[in-house]
């Protein structure tokens, strides 16, 4: 054999190894997430959860079982990851898991968030976490005082800032 095919054979065997390593660590992974049973496509078989008694609703972008029969919530986001999920991020999976927990009568262990990057973060569903959502949830009993909370950011993309008394934007913006 030439030494060009012998190369040749080991750059084959080296990628298909490289290939079999990625397919066990993300085999892994999937399993670590549990098994898929829904997905919220446009016909897709994914149920909208709801809760009376904390008068939420929602549909996550994915439903996983876990071995021991927990139901575990996946929040797409198509943008790349940052460098920790953003607290809106975080809410929203521990609102999903809220409503696992009142729809199947088992708390999540946690919630799955995946960036577009391929980065997933676990959002552990804890006394902590529910603290945090249910807090957020009895803000939103309160009635509005007609105040804006104005950010750089937020007036920014807003389209009524140049009408707005309170807008942190540049006024020719």
């Amino acid at each position: 054999m030439s030494a060009i095919a012998l190369v040749l054979l080991a750059l084959v065997g080296v990628a298909l190894l490289a290939a079999g390593v990625a397919l066990r660590l993300r085999v892994r992974r999937q399993r670590a997430a549990g098994r898929w049973v829904a997905a919220d496509l446009p016909r897709g078989p994914a149920p909208t959860l709801r809760s009376e008694r904390y008068r939420l609703s929602g549909r996550p972008d994915e439903l996983r079982v876990l071995p021991d029969g927990r139901w575990v919530a996946v929040e797409l986001k198509s943008r790349a990851a940052p460098r920790r999920p953003y607290r809106s991020h975080r809410l929203q999976v521990s609102a999903y898991s809220l409503l696992l927990e009142e729809s199947t009568g088992r708390a999540p262990p946690f919630g799955l968030l995946r960036y577009g990057d391929g980065t997933e973060f676990r959002v552990p569903w804890d006394p902590s976490a529910r603290a945090e959502l249910l807090a957020v949830r009895r803000e939103l009993d309160r009635p509005y005082d007609g105040g804006a909370r104005p950010s750089p950011g937020r007036c920014a993309g807003c389209a009524w800032r140049r009408a707005c008394d309170r807008s942190l934007a540049p006024a020719g913006g």
